[in-house]
C-alpha cells in the first residue's frame, strides 16, 4: 500500500478578514435598519429582476460583521443551502445572523416556502447557538420581517 497517496488529502482554510475595526462598523439594531443595509449592497438591477438570498452577520453588539451573497435565481425563487448559510456565519466568528431574500414581484408576503425556510434556518441557528434574529423580504420600496410579525 502507498501511504504517501494515503494521507494526500485536499487541505480546508478557514479565515475571515475583517476590513475594519467592529466599533466601527455598521449597527443593526432593527428590521428598518436591515433592511437599509440589504438596500445599500443588493444590486440595483437586479431587485426587481430576479429572486436572491443574502445575509447579515453580526457580532454581539449588532455590529455587522459582513453580508454574504448565498444565492441567485430566477423570477420567483432561489435555492438556499444551509451548510452555506451557517459557514459564513462560523468563519465570520458570527453570534447572530440575519436573513434577506428579496421579491421581484414587489409582493411582501412571505410564501409557505420561506416560512419552512426560515423555520428551517432558525432550528440549525438554534442547535449552533447562533439565532437567526430576523428574515427581511426586500422590495425597491417597502419590506416584511419575520421578527417584527413574530414569526421568528
Amino acid at each position: 500500500m502507498d501511504y504517501e497517496k494515503l494521507y494526500d488529502v485536499a487541505e480546508v482554510e478557514l479565515w475571515y478578514k475583517a476590513n475594519r475595526p467592529p466599533e466601527n462598523a455598521p449597527r443593526v439594531q432593527s428590521s428598518a435598519d436591515a433592511y437599509k443595509l440589504f438596500l445599500r449592497v443588493w444590486d440595483d438591477k437586479t431587485l426587481d429582476f430576479s429572486e436572491e438570498f443574502k445575509v447579515i452577520y453580526l457580532n454581539r453588539r449588532g455590529r455587522v460583521l459582513g453580508v454574504a451573497s448565498i444565492s441567485k435565481g430566477g423570477y420567483s425563487s432561489t435555492v438556499v443551502d444551509p451548510k452555506v448559510v451557517f459557514a459564513g456565519a462560523l468563519k465570520a466568528r458570527a453570534s447572530a445572523i440575519i436573513l434577506g431574500h428579496n421579491h421581484p414581484s414587489g409582493a411582501l408576503s412571505p410564501s409557505e416556502l420561506d416560512k419552512e425556510l426560515t423555520k428551517q434556518l432558525a432550528k440549525g441557528g438554534k442547535f449552533l447557538n447562533l439565532p437567526i434574529q430576523d428574515h427581511i423580504i426586500v422590495t425597491r420600496n417597502a419590506y416584511y420581517s419575520f421578527a417584527d410579525e413574530l414569526l421568528l
